[in-house]
């Protein structure tokens, strides 16, 4: 059973499959970090852990299901000539809760940066409510990274160790990234158009149009490192102005 261990070809591949579940699993800690943003600070860490959570046991899940998986790529009906299969539908209807999802709180965000943090925040949000949401993403998410693990391990303890391994760093560093989007306005706006980019591409590739993510990443650091410069830029003003009023 785990003859697998004295395999340098089974290590290389747990290595291999770790790194790619979490980049796979950025898009998942920004949906994640975004959503707890809406609970009460005491509530944050519980709900960053639970989604987390909530990610690998979909994912182990998911694995030990392997026949089921492969159900969902046979298709299932046809649509002008497209064959749509389970998997499709899946991805299809994620990429428009996504979507949906994000263009709400782009919405709700630029309403509320003039509001007072204690009202804004995160009135009566309902940590189920949260949670439920995250679940749901999840299995979004998990599904192509299922799929890839699948065609890149033999052994099912390689996937589901790989799973585990990629989790806990998330889970490490999502804090972190929670607090830097949380603190940063702008960052939160760029992470939501990410998300509606991601949506795209999940609808994309539920009608055959396959969008490498590496292209969604790309644009997206891009972004991002010009957004650290802004920031960068006003925090060097800020300190300028101070002192010439001082």
């Amino acid at each position: 059973m785990f003859e697998w261990i004295y395999s340098p070809e089974a290590w290389i591949s747990l290595l291999t499959l770790t790194g790619l579940e979490i980049v796979l699993g950025i898009d998942n800690i920004i949906f994640i970090a975004i959503l707890v943003a809406k609970l009460p600070t005491h509530q944050r860490d519980k709900g960053r852990i639970i989604g987390l959570s909530l990610a690998m046991m979909t994912r182990i899940l998911l694995l030990l299901s392997l026949f089921w998986i492969m159900q969902l790529t046979k298709p299932l009906f046809s649509v002008f000539s497209l064959q749509i299969t389970g998997r499709d539908i899946v991805l299809i209807l994620g990429g428009l809760f996504l979507i949906a999802k994000s263009t709400i709180e782009i919405h709700s965000s630029i309403g509320e940066e003039h509001k007072d943090d204690s009202n804004s925040a995160i009135k009566g949000a309902s940590f189920l409510f949260i949670v439920t949401q995250i679940a749901i993403i999840d299995i979004v998410f998990s599904l192509d990274s299922v799929i890839t693990a699948v065609g890149m391990a033999q052994h099912i303890q390689i996937m589901i160790l790989a799973v585990i391994i990629a989790v806990g760093v998330m889970m490490f560093a999502s804090k972190a990234i929670s607090n830097f989007i949380d603190n940063n306005p702008t960052i939160k706006i760029l992470a939501l158009a990410f998300l509606i980019l991601i949506g795209f591409a999940l609808v994309g590739e539920g009608f055959g149009l396959h969008i490498p993510k590496g292209y969604i990443y790309f644009a997206m650091a891009f972004s991002l490192s010009v957004e650290f410069i802004n920031i960068y830029s006003r925090k060097k003003q800020k300190e300028h102005n101070e002192t010439n009023h001082n």
